[in-house]
Parts: structure tokens; C-alpha cells; sequence
């Protein structure tokens, strides 16, 4: 090969050398640009994320928020705000109140045992009923099956007094009453579920839409404020006047039949 020739071989290497790092200097830079773009997206999203939850964490709660709907009563209710529940014969002259919270364990117990008794009672007139309905155990065991099912038995009473005891009942029973601490109550296709049981509520169109509208939410909320201001500390509660109806153990409301029957006379002739 000829000097000549050399020279040239060598100068073609080197610009080929030379377009190489050239190819591979604009890759790298369009490979740090890359890494840069999707930083920043990255950086972006993340930002956007813990905007968009703080915005989430920020929005009031569902029942928060209904707080602020508009007051619906159902009807059957009398009151300012619709809260007052009473049933039974109004030529009887003893009221029993009756403070029931729905995810109560001893109220389902209480309603298994005893609601029978006290259902056959008041419709032959011994007393009227006025049902409070509580929420507490939304509070102390979080979530809100109380509230959502207050509200879907505000729904029922809104079809009649009837459908609101039979509604009570079946969610009171042994089949459909859930352990306090699974909040099945918090599911509307649930509640329908059990409200398919009773003969008014079954396939009621308008009963179901308002359980899953929450017609009754807000009222629900003005309801269960009644517990509160009347300072009971656990359900079910019975008064009569300014009796409280217990068991034997003098506490306690009365769990069997036969406790309820003697405290109920002693409150009557009171």
C-alpha cells in the first residue's frame, strides 16, 4: 500500500470515528432529555396525586355533607323536623319509648325475643310506642350502617307505620341482623335485600329509589340527635313516663318475655 494510500485509510477511519461520536453524543443527549421529560412528568403526576387527595381528604363526607340537604319527613312522623315516631292506637294513654340503634346486637336480640310481645300489646292499645332511632355505634365502631339504615327505615315509614314495623323486624332477625362489626347496614342492596321480605316493600320502586337517593339522610341525622339530648347511654332503652323499663338484674332492659311483662305492669300502674 502506498503512503499515500495509508494517509487516506487513516483519515477515513477517523471521520467515521468521529461521525460515530457524533451519532452517539445526540443519542445520549436525547436519551437525558428523555429521562429529564419523564422526571418531570413524574414529578407532575405524583404532585397531581397528592393534590388530588388532599382535595378528596378536604371534601366533607357523605353524611358530613347531608347535614346541609334538604330536610325530607316521612310521613307518619310529627315534630318540627319529622323526628317524632309514634304508633299504635291513639286512644291508648301510656307511650313506651323505644331507643334501638339498627346495628344494636342486643337489640336484635331484645326485637327476636321480646318484639313480638310488645307488637301484639300495643295493637291491643296497653300503649302507644315512640321509636327513637340511635346511630352511636356509627361513632364508637366507625362506619355507617346505623345512619344508612335509619334512614332506609324513613323510607319504609314513608309507605306506611306497617311496612315500618315489618321493616324493623326483618332487620332485627336472626337472618338478617350482621355482627356489629361488619357494617353490612352501609349497603343499600342490602337493606333492599331484607326489604324485599316484607310484602309492602317488595319491588317498591319508590321506596328503593329513596334508599339509594338517601332521601331520608338528612333525617336520619335529626333523628338520631333525639338519643343524644335525652342523655341514654346504650340500646335498646324502654321509658315509660319516667320509668325505665329493666330486667331483673335492675339494669339492663328486659331480654325475655316474662321480664318484660312485670316491668311493663309496674310502669303501667305507675
Amino acid at each position: 500500500m502506498s503512503k499515500r494510500n495509508s494517509q487516506t485509510a487513516k483519515t477515513a477511519a477517523r471521520e467515521r470515528l468521529r461521525q460515530e461520536r457524533e451519532r452517539q453524543a445526540k443519542r445520549a443527549k436525547v436519551r437525558r432529555q428523555l429521562i429529564v421529560a419523564a422526571s418531570v412528568v413524574g414529578v407532575l403526576a405524583a404532585a397531581g396525586g397528592i393534590g388530588w387527595a388532599v382535595v378528596q381528604a378536604n371534601k366533607p363526607a357523605h353524611w358530613e355533607a347531608a347535614k346541609k340537604d334538604t330536610l325530607v319527613k316521612p310521613a307518619h312522623t310529627t315534630g318540627k323536623d319529622g323526628t317524632t315516631i309514634v304508633l299504635g292506637k291513639s286512644s291508648a294513654e301510656k307511650t313506651l319509648v323505644m331507643y334501638e340503634d339498627p346495628r344494636c346486637p342486643v337489640c336484635a336480640d331484645f326485637e327476636q325475643a321480646v318484639g313480638p310481645t310488645v307488637k301484639k300489646d300495643m295493637d291491643a292499645g296497653k300503649f302507644k310506642v315512640q321509636y327513637v332511632g340511635a346511630t352511636f355505634l356509627d361513632r364508637n365502631l366507625t362506619g355507617e350502617g346505623s345512619k344508612n339504615a335509619l334512614s332506609a327505615l324513613g323510607a319504609a315509614l314513608d309507605v306506611s307505620p306497617e311496612a315500618f314495623l315489618e321493616y324493623k323486624s326483618a332487620m332485627y332477625s336472626e337472618k338478617w341482623h350482621p355482627q356489629e362489626t361488619t357494617d353490612k347496614f352501609k349497603d343499600d342492596a342490602y337493606l333492599i335485600q331484607i326489604a324485599d321480605t316484607v310484602p309492602a316493600l317488595k319491588g317498591n320502586a319508590k321506596f328503593q329509589k329513596a334508599v339509594k337517593d338517601g332521601t331520608y339522610d338528612r333525617w336520619a341525622l335529626e333523628e338520631s340527635k333525639i338519643f343524644d339530648r335525652d342523655g341514654i347511654s346504650g340500646t335498646p332503652t324502654l321509658k315509660m313516663g319516667d320509668k325505665t323499663l329493666t330486667g331483673s338484674d335492675g339494669k339492663n332492659a328486659p331480654m325475655t318475655v316474662a321480664e318484660f311483662n312485670t316491668a311493663l305492669e309496674a310502669a303501667l300502674k305507675g
